[in-house]
């Protein structure tokens, strides 16, 4: 598939795990999840080589994480990051990308995968891919559906419609985040997705769908060509984001547009939302705590012990007669709360803020 791209987005701030995700160390360049050693978004490239070379990788991230993010992903070329200059949301950000691919070539496919996310059963990952790519090519917009594993909340959904073709079917409708009673029901019917954040489409059909509901954006997206072409993008590109609409790709296109299809998939995802879904992805003991052979554990169960700490000698964690805490320890910072409320780490946050401690953020 020569005109199949990915474009991968890195410019989120993680706040909910802090204090190990910063500014400039935001939660795709650290190592939450699977290989303890393997930063999100290398892991996130690294199961889609099979199917998308290095060359056609491309990595959507703001201007002050592009360092971080090259010296992760050291393989992909200089030119596959897309310094944004300002954070508008995903819609000017995948116009953006979709109207430079196009430039490259003009029968560009592209794949938008979140950068944050664990898959376990990386092969059927794959498969749920090539079918929505298959999609796109024939004219649709697509997305992946996650086959949801209880009532939740915190996701929206996707209600798919009529089969269009093998395990590929008409999407019906995007819907909010619910309440638990509407989420038991989506569950219980077997039509109803998680909604993960994934987007294929062919480049020339995004921007038609983005010309049409977001004429805004398109009238920069189309300025930008114009400097390109120019060779003076660079030069017009902070200005022309800055007069960018900030709004999602699903509210300003996704839940406008005709020929959208959905392909199901149920391959151990996770969107590693908090440090409590840190905790339920990686190893644990026979009590179920996820923490070093150096920690000390007395009548403990069910706790995370995270150091991500670089400077000297990492020290030994004691967990005497408690159950269920998170414990982070940074260089400077050192994190202590129950793993039901990982949640309220915004809330340190807000605080901080409020105090005027940004060289904590």
């Amino acid at each position: 598939m020569s005109n199949l791209y990915a474009v991968i987005l890195a410019g989120g701030a993680g706040t909910r795990f802090w204090p190990a995700s910063r500014t400039h160390r935001p939660k795709q360049l650290l190592p939450l999840a699977g290989a303890s050693d393997e930063a999100l978004l290398a892991a996130t490239v690294r199961r889609i080589l099979p199917i998308c070379p290095k060359e056609r990788i491309f990595i959507a991230t703001g201007r002050h994480l592009v360092d971080a993010s090259r010296q992760a992903l050291p393989e992909l070329p200089a030119e596959n990051f897309l310094a944004e200059p300002l954070a508008r949301n995903t819609a000017p950000c995948i116009g953006w990308a979709a109207a430079t691919l196009r430039r490259r070539d003009p029968d560009a496919t592209l794949m938008v995968l979140p950068s944050d996310h664990f898959v376990r059963d990386e092969e059927g990952f794959r498969r749920a891919l090539l079918r929505a790519v298959s999609a796109a090519e024939a004219g649709f917009i697509a997305t992946i559906g996650i086959a949801p594993t209880r009532a939740e909340t915190g996701y929206g959904y996707i209600e798919r419609g009529e089969r269009l073709d093998e395990e590929v079917y008409d999407v019906v409708r995007f819907i909010e985040k619910p309440d638990r009673a509407r989420a038991e029901q989506y569950v219980a019917t077997g039509k109803h997705f998680w909604n993960g954040g994934m987007f294929f489409f062919r480049a020339s059909r995004m921007l038609e769908a983005i010309d049409a509901h977001l004429p805004a954006l398109a009238g920069e997206l189309r300025h930008l060509d114009e400097e390109a072409a120019r060779g003076n993008e660079a030069a017009v590109l902070e200005a022309s984001f800055a007069r960018m609409p900030s709004i999602s790709i699903d509210h300003g296109v996704m839940e406008k547009v005709d020929r959208i299809a959905v392909a199901p998939g149920d391959f151990g995802w996770s969107d590693v939302g908090s440090w409590h879904s840190a905790w339920e992805l990686l190893p644990k003991d026979a009590k179920g705590n996820a923490v070093s052979e150096a920690d000390v554990l007395i009548d403990a169960e069910g706790n995370l012990v995270a150091d991500l700490g670089s400077q000297g000698a990492k020290p030994v964690v004691a967990l005497v007669g408690v159950r269920d805490l998170v414990v982070v320890r940074t260089d400077d910072a050192l994190l202590v709360l129950p793993r039901e409320r990982a949640q309220d780490v915004r809330q340190v946050i807000e605080e901080l803020k409020a105090r005027g401690r940004t060289d904590l953020l």
